[in-house]
């Protein structure tokens, strides 16, 4: 996974994810290219092993962005802990002989942003007792950077947005303590990401956005560690999980404001954007792309049902296997569609809501039940009897999920990145 590039930003004193923009940052300047980082969340094992491929496809950096929902000392919705997120990784990646760097990090790590932490109402100190925790967890399994987010808030009134103040001193709460953590252990240096894209973390505003810049740059010098300055401040420009328009306006100029600060802007919910090759023409840092990767996973699927289905006709497989019956309903008893609930619509019974929002919230929900034993078994049964009509089902589902990752790595000015690092 590129040791001699990892080798370069430590004689450079820089954190991985740092060194890669600075040179970024060069080769801008020296050829007018402009790029964005690519960064995964690693919502399956297939996403995992589609995205390193991908990368030694187009001989450039993928970075992961994992939550704690995703992966964490609980082994997540994915069922890795964050050693065994790394190991993953890296055994599929020496598989394929990948010689691209590989950064691994922590999304959205702040108190109650783990879904069972606001569910069960954790207080504010268990909650951030954990979250130190995981942080210490992805520091000892080699993590590259920790996203930090105390942009939640479930102690405060409905409808009142947490103070930039509380924001700031909690950040560098959570910073000293994972910087505390790798000195007195040993281990190299990690980059940060500040910030949130959501409107409650009222960050949303420009205003708003330099303050929080600049009472961070404050607080961090009063406290010596100025120099762990975060490189990637996440932005909001226009894009959530329901809409797919991303707005170079506000980017360009949260771009320009963030580069004042010595930092790059980082875009969430990058899914289905329409214009992907507008964010390094914006100067866009980084994007983070994840639920998309679920629906091209659920769309291969369903392909191989089709094929499977075929071939039952045919008597060429044993029984049946009705994959889409099984997701839907392991979505539904799962209870996670109700996260993404809408006002108006029905949270206590599924099948009371539009068909159409039906199968959306089956089909971004899926990520959420991938390693359900029922899952991974009607999985394994049309993969091995689809082998056994020499059929590489795998090899359909990381195509489907192949495609969509090959437009960002187009989109972005990647192609080749690897060799100019």
């Amino acid at each position: 996974m590129n040791k001699e590039v990892r080798e370069r930003a430590g004689k450079a004193g820089l954190p991985l994810m740092d060194y890669i923009l600075m040179r970024i940052k060069k080769l801008k300047e020296d050829t007018g290219i402009k790029r964005t980082v690519f960064a995964v969340c690693p919502n399956s094992v297939s996403v995992i092993k589609t995205a390193l491929k991908a990368a030694k496809r187009w001989n450039a950096p993928v970075k992961f962005a994992a939550t704690l929902n995703q992966v964490d000392v609980d082994g997540g919705y994915t069922g890795l802990t964050q050693a065994e997120f790394v190991n993953t990784i890296r055994q599929y990646a020496r598989a394929i002989h990948l010689e691209v760097p590989v950064i691994v990090a922590i999304d959205h790590g702040g108190p109650w942003l783990k879904d069972r932490h606001t569910l069960e109402k954790w207080s504010y100190d268990d909650t951030m007792a954990a979250v130190k925790k995981s942080f210490e967890e992805a520091i000892m399994a080699g993590y590259d950077l920790i996203h930090i987010d105390p942009t939640v808030d479930i102690t405060l009134p409905e409808g009142k947005q947490i103070a930039i103040e509380t924001v700031v001193e909690r950040t560098v709460e959570l910073l000293l303590h994972a910087e505390k953590f790798r000195e007195a252990n040993g281990y190299p240096k990690i980059a940060y990401e500040v910030g949130t894209e959501e409107v409650h973390g009222g960050l949303a505003d420009l205003a708003t956005f330099t303050r929080f810049l600049d009472l961070l740059k404050k607080r961090l010098k009063e406290v010596n560690k100025e120099h762990v300055w975060p490189c990637f401040v996440v932005g909001k420009v226009g894009t959530d999980l329901h809409t797919t328009d991303f707005d170079p306006e506000v980017a360009g100029r949260l771009a320009g404001i963030a580069a004042r600060y010595g930092s790059v802007i980082k875009g969430h919910y990058t899914d289905n954007v329409k214009n992907p090759e507008a964010y390094p023409l914006s100067g866009m840092g980084g994007a983070n792309v994840g639920p998309e990767f679920t629906e091209r996973e659920y769309d291969a699927l369903l392909e191989l049902e089709r094929i499977y289905s075929g071939l039952l006709m045919e008597g060429k497989t044993g029984r049946r296997v009705p994959i889409r019956e099984l997701l839907k309903q392991a979505v539904v008893d799962s209870g996670r569609w109700r996260k993404w609930i809408r006002p108006g619509e029905n949270r206590e019974n599924f099948y009371a809501n539009d068909p159409e929002r039906q199968e959306w919230l089956i089909k971004t929900g899926c990520r959420y039940i991938w390693e359900k034993p029922e899952i991974v078994a009607a999985r394994h049964h049309v993969y091995e009897n689809l082998r056994l009509q020499g059929i590489d089902a795998e090899s359909i589902v990381e195509a489907h999920i192949g495609r969509a990752m090959d437009k960002y790595f187009a989109a972005f000015n990647l192609a080749g990145l690897n060799n100019l690092l």
